[in-house]
């Protein structure tokens, strides 16, 4: 008869096979051995030091250990779902950091701006000051130093909660009552416990390159650019920005919605339709706001430029727009830039080969703006339409002339770019940046990120409208963002206001809809693991029906059910 022990020996003294997909190589290690340690027994050599891998195309730490026969592909920072570790690792210091020295304070870690994070202390009672920023650095260097490890821990949901309670994390606890899971994720390093979402470093050693500066009331956490580690992301000035994500603030207090845990606890009283009604009154407000600006200066403006990122809501904002103008007497003329482009072979080209219809040169500058100018100038004007499938401009007899009520709408990504209208009078032209700014966080130390809301937008909208499965809109997406980052927020600031599109209700709203498109990416393609991450982010919110949103909401140019024409 075989003892228990011997069992037990056996299936320990099992082995697995491991595919490395960074050598190519094949390896059979003992059940239970981690990433990390697989790493170092394949000496795995990546552009800068390990962070973690893909385990069958999901994210996972170095300390995981490997219990079944698996495809593994390490990663480091020159890698997105690296970069994050290395992020909430970061955060997690900073908030041991403020802890070790004001155990009075409250950290918030606010959203991201001006390439790093922006965070306030609240509960100091002092003003904070440049002395204040070079503590916290100091500490964080002195944590860093140390090599703590960062232990990553499934407990009893309701020992997290009380975990969490008694440090302090009240949201985070909250947010761990509606969690609806017997055992719940808490991390540890040295006397300090937290809540992140996602995974994390195993050590605070592997932070070797971060910056702190003051920023306003609070001060700007820096990290290192994905290109060049070596490097921080620049710190640049984005007045503009910061000042719609502070009122934004105020439309979150006015609603006592700022986060994830008071958004369920709305939903489960019963005031999810009340949120929806004053979230879509906020918006029209500052629409007609905006409007009331532009007929203020109907004296010298005749042209609306917008432009914003991918699934920024900018075509049902100028349509609302256009409406709030017809109020005060106006009526507006929509033009897209998309029918302005050069032919097929005048194109440029990306570092691909590839059609780069995102690039300025892609649009006939000269005919645009001769064409802006005698329609601004009162001539009757032949408009044209860019035939995508020949690659060229055509005319179909179709003419526009400007009457004296009229405003021009023009709405595209380059909007806001001088070079798009060099021959137009700045004086004459409104320029409006229009994006998803997402209001609400997870909790005060995981913010949830504008892209994330956005490529939400978009996958459900490119499943319903466009024919693509979320699988294909994942893939776009780098591509879509390196657009963005190259030609749409370099120029933000140069708007002369700012509309935040996002609703603090939409991501319980999204739930219902991109979950089942995300479902449908199979494990056996790279993508699975922004689809799962994307999943288990949104499991966060409870549902919210959506019988209430008003055909007009910028949310129906993404759902369905708008009263606009697109």
């Amino acid at each position: 008869m075989v003892s228990f022990d011997s069992m037990i020996f056996k299936i320990m003294a099992r082995n697995i096979e491991i595919r490395c997909a960074n050598s190519n190589e094949k390896r059979e290690f003992p059940l239970g051995t981690t990433l990390g340690e697989i790493a170092q027994s394949l000496s795995v050599e990546t552009k800068l030091p390990v962070l973690g891998a893909y385990v069958n195309h999901r994210a996972k730490p170095l300390d995981y250990e490997m219990v079944k026969p698996r495809l593994v592909q390490f990663i480091d920072y020159s890698c997105r779902d690296g970069q994050r570790m290395y992020l909430r690792t970061l955060s997690f210091i900073l908030f041991a950091a403020v802890r070790n020295l004001w155990p009075e304070a409250r950290l918030k870690i606010d959203h991201a701006i001006s390439k790093g994070y922006y965070c306030e202390l609240e509960g100091l009672e002092r003003t904070f000051n440049e002395e204040d920023v070079w503590l916290i650095v100091d500490e964080m260097r002195s944590i860093i130093r140390q090599n703590i490890q960062i232990e990553r821990k499934m407990v009893l949901t309701e020992t997290a909660i009380g975990l969490l309670e008694n440090n302090g994390l009240s949201r985070k606890a909250e947010l761990y009552r509606h969690y609806g899971r017997l055992y719940a994720p808490i991390f540890s390093m040295g006397d300090h416990v937290n809540f992140f979402y996602g995974h994390m470093l195993t050590s605070t050693g592997y932070v070797k390159n971060f910056g702190i500066e003051k920023y306003y009331d609070g001060f700007l956490l820096r990290f290192p650019i994905l290109a060049n580690f070596d490097i921080l992301e620049p710190a640049i000035k984005q007045d503009k920005l910061f000042g719609i994500f502070r009122e934004h603030k105020k439309w979150a207090e006015i609603l006592k919605v700022e986060d994830i845990p008071q958004l369920n606890f709305a939903t489960k009283v019963g005031n999810c339709g009340n949120l929806i009604k004053i979230s879509e009154a906020l918006h029209e407000k500052k629409i007609a706001e905006i409007a009331t600006i532009i007929t203020g200066r109907r004296d010298k403006v005749n042209i609306v430029l917008i432009a914003g990122p991918s699934s920024s809501g900018k075509t049902t904002f100028s349509r609302r727009l256009g409406i709030q103008l017809a109020v005060n007497g106006l009526r507006a003329i929509e033009v897209s830039i998309d029918d302005f482009f050069v032919t097929r072979e005048n194109t440029p080209k990306d570092n691909d080969g590839n059609y780069d219809f995102e690039a300025l040169d892609a649009i006939d500058i000269p005919f645009f703006n001769d064409f802006l100018l005698r329609l601004t100038a009162g001539e009757e004007v032949e408009v044209p339409r860019f035939d995508f499938q020949l690659g060229k401009r055509t005319f179909s007899g179709k003419k526009m002339k400007m009457e004296s009520n009229n405003l021009l709408i023009i709405e595209g990504i380059h909007g806001l770019n001088p070079e798009l209208t060099p021959k137009i009078d700045s004086e004459k032209t409104f320029r409006i940046f229009v994006s998803a700014l997402t209001q609400i966080s997870i909790d005060e130390h995981n913010y949830i990120p504008t892209t994330d809301n956005r490529l939400l937008r978009r996958i459900i909208r490119d499943s319903k409208y466009r024919g693509y499965d979320a699988l294909t809109t994942i893939q776009r997406w780098p591509s879509v963002r390196r657009g963005e980052e190259k030609h749409i927020f370099p120029f933000q600031e140069n708007a002369d206001i700012m509309f935040n599109s996002a609703l603090i209700y939409e991501l319980a709203v999204i739930k219902k809809h991109a979950s089942p498109l995300l479902k449908q990416v199979k494990e056996n393609m790279p993508e699975y693991s922004e689809a799962v991450r994307l999943l288990i982010f949104i499991s966060y919110f409870d549902s919210i029906p959506e019988e209430e949103i008003p055909p007009t909401s910028v949310l129906r140019e993404f759902l369905g059910g708008s009263s606009f024409a697109y």
